[in-house]
């Protein structure tokens, strides 16, 4: 039999005493007498309790870590199903955490969390539960209250971030910070569910200027909008693991007499679960937003020129697209030199595809890497040309060889006497300056004899040919090291 005893010293210390007792026989069986035996457990129980602590703590700020608060979160839940109580969760993403960490180093930033934290517990009820969910966003459960009463309780919170300056080695930092706050009910299934509310709340208010509160409604068309960028985001990334993108080529023919080169515009595609090909519309504009093009277009460089150095036929001209976020990112135009050198394809047989939008809004990257690209051998196309209202007063600062007529026009040409115009006057310009046009969404036979007829130089579309797989399985492997390279980047864009 044992059993543990509390003690206290005359100083005050807390002992914890195992007290075990054994009886003592005979060599007949008799009890003869009893044997105690205390053991000092003080440190064991210490130990246990600081572990205890520990799991359940973040170390740093001594707050709740993210495991606990999902805990306290589902218990939350579990109660306004029950009870029919609100309480209303507030996600926390400070603003210039980065800028601080950059600047002074991981030290200050620990610092800057550390005395951010007595502000924040400074100013929440103690019936609430803060939490440090990683990095710099904190969690905060407020409960029983309104979402009208929790703008208020957070108004303050906001207030007192805004208001604190961070000091470090002479260097004056002003923080702020962006929230996002849901109401916890019935109508809220699961913790996910909840959480992915809060954090997509959380960007909107990053969105709308940051520094600021936004409140989550399952009616914002905005929000929903944003929400469903935030999946595509994570279907990205699963489809880079598991190796789920595809390319395809759609072939582009001359509408001129002559032995004037095949070209193909490369196409990505990313087959999803069910093993159905998704069109780039529905996805890339969630990485053109969370900053995640520079990496899809360093995989479609690297994978295209792998395929075009297999190629049997030497004299098609292959057109890969670039978005302005890597016309802009540091090292792009590096990685491109790299890749070609690396392949051994020649630069000739490499056109790439800007759009208009792009390369007015990056222009400065945008003529240098045409400038560097073109003395290499490679050409250049302006897609989308025509929709911008400045598009003729750019092309003299951008020195491209195709111009390609959007699509908008070319496909209602036909029935709109305006969009006639418009093409017909692209394929003008296009003459004077000795730029070859295309044409794109060229669906029917009566377009491509119209757009002969103008004088336009080639034709994409339908009624041409349609695209075919090019790339069924990738070439290379994805490693994971550029996985959490463009991870990083995309927390690094959305300010986390």
């Amino acid at each position: 039999m044992s059993e543990d005893q509390w003690l206290r010293s005359s100083d005050g210390k807390k002992y914890v005493i195992k007290c075990s007792v054994a009886k003592m026989r005979s060599r007949s069986g008799e009890v003869i007498g009893k044997v105690i035996v205390f053991r000092d457990y003080t440190k064991e129980q210490e130990l246990a309790m600081t572990m205890a602590h520990q799991a359940k703590h973040d170390q740093l700020t001594g707050l709740f870590n993210r495991r606990e608060f999902e805990s306290q979160l589902y218990i939350s839940l579990e109660k306004s199903k029950r009870e029919e109580r609100q309480d209303v969760l507030c996600y926390i993403d400070l603003d210039q955490f980065k800028v601080v960490n950059d600047t002074c180093g991981h030290i200050a930033g620990d610092e800057l969390l550390r005395q951010l934290t007595h502000i924040l517990h400074a100013n929440v009820r103690e019936s609430d539960v803060l939490a440090r969910l990683g990095g710099d966003e904190f969690g905060l459960i407020i409960k029983g209250c309104s979402l009208a009463k929790a703008q208020e309780i957070t108004s303050v919170l906001l207030n007192a971030i805004r208001d604190f300056r961070f000091v470090w080695e002479g260097k004056r930092f002003d923080i702020g910070a962006s929230m996002g706050l849901v109401m916890i009910s019935q109508d809220i299934g699961s913790i996910h569910e909840v959480m992915s509310a809060a954090d997509s709340a959380c960007y909107m208010a990053k969105d709308k200027g940051r520094n600021r509160i936004f409140c989550h409604s399952q009616d914002d068309h905005e929000l929903l909008n944003r929400q469903g960028e935030m999946q595509w985001v994570h279907q990205i990334h699963d489809a880079f693991e598991k190796r789920r993108f595809r390319l395809f080529r759609q072939k582009v023919v001359s509408l001129k007499d002559g032995n004037s080169p095949d070209h193909f515009e490369i196409l990505i595609r990313m087959r999803d679960e069910s093993g159905e090909h998704v069109l780039p519309m529905a996805f890339i504009p969630a990485a053109e937003r969370y900053n995640i093009m520079p990496e899809v277009d360093r995989w479609v460089i690297r994978e295209s020129l792998t395929q075009i150095s297999r190629e049997l036929d030497e004299t098609s001209i292959y057109n890969l697209n670039l978005s302005g976020k890597s016309l802009s990112d540091e090292g792009f135009l590096e990685f491109v030199l790299d890749q070609i050198k690396e392949s051994a394809v020649s630069p000739e047989r490499i056109c790439f595809e800007i759009t208009e939008t792009a390369a007015i809004s990056n222009l400065s990257s945008a003529s240098t890497f045409i400038r560097v690209m073109r003395k290499k051998g490679c050409s250049f196309a302006l897609d989308d040309f025509g929709s911008g209202l400045s598009s003729f007063g750019y092309l003299k600062s951008l020195p491209v060889d195709y111009l390609k007529i959007d699509g908008t026009f070319v496909r209602d040409m036909m029935e709109d006497p305006v969009d006639l115009a418009m093409v017909a006057c692209i394929a003008q310009v296009g003459q004077v300056m000795e730029i070859k046009t295309i044409a794109e969404y060229v669906e029917t036979d009566e377009i491509l004899d119209k757009l002969k007829e103008i004088g336009v130089d080639y034709a994409q579309g339908y009624a041409v040919s349609k695209p075919e797989e090019w790339i069924g399985e990738m070439l290379s492997e994805f490693d994971s090291s550029t996985i959490t390279r463009w991870g990083n980047r995309f927390l690094a864009d959305s300010g986390r």
